[in-house]
């Protein structure tokens, strides 16, 4: 897969499956930007650069639309151009649906439709300029394909991702930029852990064991197994996929009922 000399932005790439998208990316020749406001970010890239990738990391607020301007101009000072956004940052804070006020609908709103939103507008430009560009939206099997209750907030923000990538690829067919959805299950990352200690706060490690078992496949997905279908969508080889949403989940979604036989 060609993305060797690709220059990257992966938006949450501090941890979880940003982490893993952006070190698949660099492991396999591109230059990599993690806009992250974690104060992880500097750990990340700095064990990242210290296996001998092309990663840098910008503090970026992606509610802040001049922060990520001003990130995106010294990715361009940086590196010259940008071929792939990987538009993967995303928050999820679970209530029941009637104890769930407008500010915890807004919390999920300005992060995982407002961001990849304002970055997208940010980065788009210079792809169109280019004839060039590959966007990968990160959504979730939650809200398109399953549910469960006390998600509406974050079922709602990543079902709107499906739309909005769509959107993008229609638009920007005719300027050389293909956009795709990417639909994880359960993998394993801060926020399932987070999950997790919430669900069984006394033996959260037996909450994600119960958790594996019960998808098909018999394990969480691990971070770099997004990072590689990120890495494909995100190749010269992909060049005639476009608009598509693509579901990543370990089977989670096949059983038609929970009969074992």
């Amino acid at each position: 897969m060609t993305v060797k000399n690709r220059i990257a932005i992966v938006t949450g790439g501090a941890m979880g499956n940003g982490k893993g998208i952006a070190e698949v990316l660099a492991s396999q020749g591109a230059g990599v930007a993690i806009f992250d406001k974690s104060d992880i970010l500097e750990e990340t890239v700095a064990e990242l650069t210290g296996k001998g990738y092309d990663v840098c990391g910008f503090k970026t607020d992606i509610t802040d639309r001049a922060n990520i301007d001003d990130s995106v101009a010294k990715v361009i000072e940086k590196f010259g151009r940008i071929d792939i956004l990987v538009n993967n940052a995303g928050v999820m804070k679970n209530l029941p649906f009637l104890e769930t006020e407008m500010s915890n609908l807004d919390f999920h709103i300005d992060i995982n439709i407002k961001g990849p939103w304002n970055v997208s507008q940010s980065v788009i430009p210079h792809m169109v300029g280019n004839k060039y560009g590959r966007i990968v939206t990160i959504a979730s099997v939650t809200g398109g394909f399953v549910d469960d209750g006390g998600d509406m907030s974050y079922s709602i923000t990543k079902s709107a991702l499906i739309g909005f990538g769509r959107c993008l690829a229609m638009e920007f067919i005719e300027d050389g930029i293909t956009s795709n959805i990417i639909c994880p299950g359960y993998c394993n990352t801060p926020m399932v852990a987070g999950e997790a200690a919430e669900e069984r706060p006394d033996n959260p490690d037996a909450f994600l064991k119960d958790l594996a078992s019960s998808l098909p496949i018999g394990r969480l997905g691990k971070p770099e197994d997004i990072g590689f279908l990120v890495s494909y969508l995100a190749s010269d080889e992909a060049s005639f996929i476009t608009g598509q949403t693509v579901v990543i989940d370990g089977g989670c979604t096949l059983p038609e009922t929970n009969l074992s036989y």
